[in-house]
């Protein structure tokens, strides 16, 4: 099962909006938000809420490709999110995640027993290819006890 079809089926709130995981790895994923009425805003394009919930989830998706050999002994957090809205959002919109920190380096740090933080860099685009929208989610790996 791969980290995006994992999501799907244990995040109702992806369900809920149905989102799709185009690509989940440890380098990027890449999360579509369907244009669909139900999550239009006043003006007719995607609520902020779901596009919200639509890059949040591509972080989630690269964080669990990224670590999800650490789930044994950490678990995935946001710590904290920031989001901006650069242009309208209308119709189809996909989020792509880079993750802000090589990975060696936060699992380094959580062997040293600490408790790494990492952002997640994130773009929301339309079709057109406009970016409409971007996101950093700061992660955290807390050891479990």
């Amino acid at each position: 099962m791969t980290a995006g079809e994992m999501l799907a089926a244990t995040v109702p709130m992806a369900r809920t909006l149905n989102l799709e995981f185009l690509e989940t790895t440890a380098e990027r994923a890449v999360v579509r938000l369907p244009d669909q009425a139900d999550y239009h805003n006043h003006i007719g394009g995607p609520h902020a809420g779901a596009m919200f919930t639509l890059a949040e989830s591509a972080s989630g998706a690269i964080v669990i490709a990224a670590f999800g050999d650490q789930l044994s002994r950490a678990v995935p957090l946001a710590v904290k999110a920031e989001i901006g809205y650069k242009k309208l959002a209308m119709g189809v919109v996909t989020a792509t995640a880079t993750l802000g920190r090589p990975v060696a380096d936060v699992v380094a740090e959580l062997d040293e027993g600490k408790r790494p933080e990492f952002p997640v860099v994130i773009e929301i685009r339309r079709a057109d290819g406009a970016v409409t929208g971007e996101m950093t989610v700061v992660w955290t790996l807390r050891p479990n006890a």
